[in-house]
């Protein structure tokens, strides 16, 4: 069984699909922090602004992979139909319940099936798209795919070291804290100078759109 926070309807508001129609598909729970606001200073990404504890959001509940499979396309349907079909697994971290099963029952579906992942887990999966936003040097292990994106400013990561890495685009998204201007003003100006960075920013939180 599939444990979901959630499942709904939006655009995708970051990265190289930024602007484009999905479905998101938030899986339940992370191997960095357990979600718990208490815990939160002590989590390797303290940052975190996203809530995937438990089966209650949108949709939210316990599938089978036919079960899972079919809500997507539900879903998609009651709101896009004949747009060119796209799904974001998302979390907390979806590697951790995502499989080979599931992306083919998808792309069957006609699905573009996209990951977005900190890159703990191996992927061994043909996903159609991957991002990967690490958040650990330590434990990071996924370091080539389609779209690198950081969380920026941060200390642990020499970006001049990352854009060597096997990513076909890489992005620096504004951290969103009490200096989030600031931080957007340093994205740009670091994307300015230092190719091939680009910066990222979360329009859906900027346009209000769940």
């Amino acid at each position: 069984m599939f444990k979901v926070k959630e499942i709904f309807s939006s655009i995708q508001g970051e990265g190289y699909y930024t602007g484009r129609p999905a479905v998101f598909v938030r899986f339940t729970g992370c191997n960095l922090w357990n979600g718990k606001l208490k815990n939160k200073q002590n989590a390797l990404c303290n940052f975190c602004d996203t809530d995937f504890v438990g089966t209650d959001g949108l949709n939210g509940g316990d599938f089978s992979l036919n079960q899972l499979s079919t809500k997507v396309e539900e879903v998609w349907n009651q709101k896009y139909k004949t747009l060119q079909k796209f799904v974001v697994l998302t979390g907390g971290e979806p590697m951790l319940q995502a499989n080979s099963r599931l992306v083919e029952r998808l792309k069957q579906k006609g699905f573009f099936v996209a990951l977005e992942t900190n890159g703990t887990i191996a992927i061994d999966i043909n996903f159609d798209w991957v991002c990967v936003s690490p958040k650990n040097l330590n434990l990071w292990k996924v370091k080539k795919g389609d779209e690198l994106k950081i969380i920026y400013p941060q200390q642990r990561f020499d970006l001049n070291s990352l854009k060597r890495l096997n990513f076909k685009y890489f992005f620096l998204q504004p951290l969103d804290d009490n200096k989030k201007q600031i931080n957007i003003i340093k994205t740009i100006e670091y994307c300015k100078s230092h190719k091939p960075w680009f910066p990222s920013f979360q329009i859906h939180k900027t346009l209000n759109i769940n």
